[in-house]
């Protein structure tokens, strides 16, 4: 992995709160963000920008999240690829900011993959550039480790339900929605203290 790509990520950085203005004010404008300014880009924008809202206030870590990142001994940084349009980033980035918020050993950056192509291509998934994609680095902004696009029974939703179908569908990603539902962010919390803990 190409490190000086990393370190010139972290320039084209934003935070959440920018992250979310950023949609919004798009959104007011009928944009999205990335390249692809498609009608359903749009639409699932206005949607994803209502469920963050909602995460944003009802989301809480759990008491063992919370212990675990207590006992972090080193600074880590979360430097996520996301777009606004996507469903899983949706879902995810809102669980990766209270996170990040609940320790100060924890910076959160976000990058937009359609302006970050070059970093993206060093992290696909079965050749495709899913989001969202966390990339774990140090102090020095060496990296560690990566996660996603989904957490691990997601993902498994996704690799069963291709395998008898094809490929995923409304139907599909509306279960998809309910399992982030009931989950409140639990799976992505363990997932992602589990691999800080590992480092």
């Amino acid at each position: 992995m190409n490190n000086s790509l990393i370190k010139n990520s972290l320039n084209n950085t934003i935070s959440y709160v920018a992250y979310r203005n950023l949609i919004k004010d798009l959104i007011a404008e009928g944009k999205s963000t990335g390249i692809d300014q498609s009608e359903d880009h749009l639409t699932f924008s206005i949607l994803n920008d209502r469920r963050m809202d909602r995460l944003d206030k009802t989301l809480k870590i759990s008491e063992e999240t919370q212990n675990s990142l207590d006992k972090l001994n080193q600074e880590f940084t979360f430097l996520v690829i996301a777009e606004g349009w996507c469903g899983d980033a949706a879902q995810i980035l809102p669980i990766i900011n209270k996170v990040a918020e609940a320790s100060d050993k924890i910076d959160f950056k976000i990058v937009l993959r359609d302006e970050n192509e070059d970093l993206m291509n060093q992290f696909l998934t079965n050749g495709s550039k899913s989001i969202p994609k966390a990339l774990i680095l140090d102090r020095e902004n060496n990296l560690l480790d990566s996660w996603g696009p989904r957490p691990g029974v997601a993902s498994k939703m996704v690799v069963d339900y291709k395998a008898q179908n094809g490929s995923l569908d409304e139907e599909f990603k509306k279960n998809l929605q309910i399992w982030y539902n009931n989950d409140k962010g639990n799976n992505t919390q363990e997932e992602l203290i589990g691999l800080l803990h590992a480092n």
